[in-house]
């Protein structure tokens, strides 16, 4: 990792943070891409001063120009990209028949699938010089319906089948890695999701019960398995059967997952 550059979508909050600081303790050069430029500055400040190399890059993900002049700015800084983490995203929290307007869904795919999209396609010619690695900070959402979650399922979904077909056409060009996260303390997902009335839910009393990841936990486990050049990692660890029990046990897994949810609303 030391030495190496990796661009961080999704990098001013949550996950997003945390990778671009633990990268940049480990030596990496860190780009930090998301759209709020305050908080941008503030974690390239951090980074900086704990003797860190990062870059800040105002970037929309769902602009394909801003995905190409993000590219440009690493390349100009670092002179390489060994590393593009998809980790921008955005949920939603309602059963589809209780949605007033399902417009909202199309925001779940710019930013979800197309936003990964526009990033790769900026970013895929320096990857290949480099054999560099695309990281998907994804859910077992991607492998299998989730309820409440349609639309974010579906656009997981698309970015699963992306670079599962970009893996076979660069074959080994290009390495990948896919991050299975389950619930995850400490982030703005759930804030920041869509509700039922396509509006952003905000604070909630609901909190993460004993099931749920710390942040710094995830964070280790992923960046783990980027030094280690793991092609998927589950966070908790029993993500890794749901594969497994999506096609010998699918109703109960089904049954389990709505019971999970339900409780999650207690």
């Amino acid at each position: 990792i030391s030495g190496s550059t990796f661009i961080i979508t999704g990098a001013s909050s949550g996950i997003g943070e945390g990778l671009a600081k633990g990268l940049a303790a480990q030596g990496a050069n860190a780009v930090l891409a998301a759209r709020n430029e305050d908080k941008l500055n503030r974690i390239q400040s951090e980074i900086k001063s704990a003797g860190g190399k990062v870059i800040a890059v105002p970037t929309d993900i769902t602009d394909r120009n801003a995905c190409n002049s993000l590219v440009e700015n690493t390349i100009s800084s670092f002179r390489s990209v060994d590393g593009m983490i998809l980790n921008a995203g955005v949920s939603m929290w309602a059963n589809f028949e209780d949605i007033q307007d399902p417009s909202f869904f199309q925001k779940l795919m710019d930013v979800n699938y197309m936003g990964g999209v526009n990033c790769v396609h900026a970013s895929l010619p320096e990857l290949k010089k480099s054999q560099g690695k695309i990281v998907s900070i994804t859910t077992a959402q991607a492998l299998m319906g989730f309820p409440a979650h349609a639309g974010y399922a579906a656009s997981k979904h698309a970015l699963h089948g992306f670079t599962e077909t970009l893996e076979i056409e660069a074959a080994g060009q290009v390495r990948f890695m896919d991050a299975y996260l389950g619930w995850i303390k400490g982030t703005d997902l759930r804030a920041n999701a869509f509700g039922a009335d396509g509006e952003k839910m905000g604070a909630s009393k609901h909190t993460h019960g004993s099931h749920a990841i710390e942040l710094d936990d995830c964070v280790k486990n992923i960046i783990k398995g980027i030094a280690r050049g793991k092609r998927r990692v589950y966070t908790p660890g029993k993500l890794r059967i749901i594969p497994f029990l999506n096609v010998f046990a699918r109703s109960w897994l089904q049954r389990k997952v709505s019971k999970a949810v339900k409780d999650h609303n207690k």
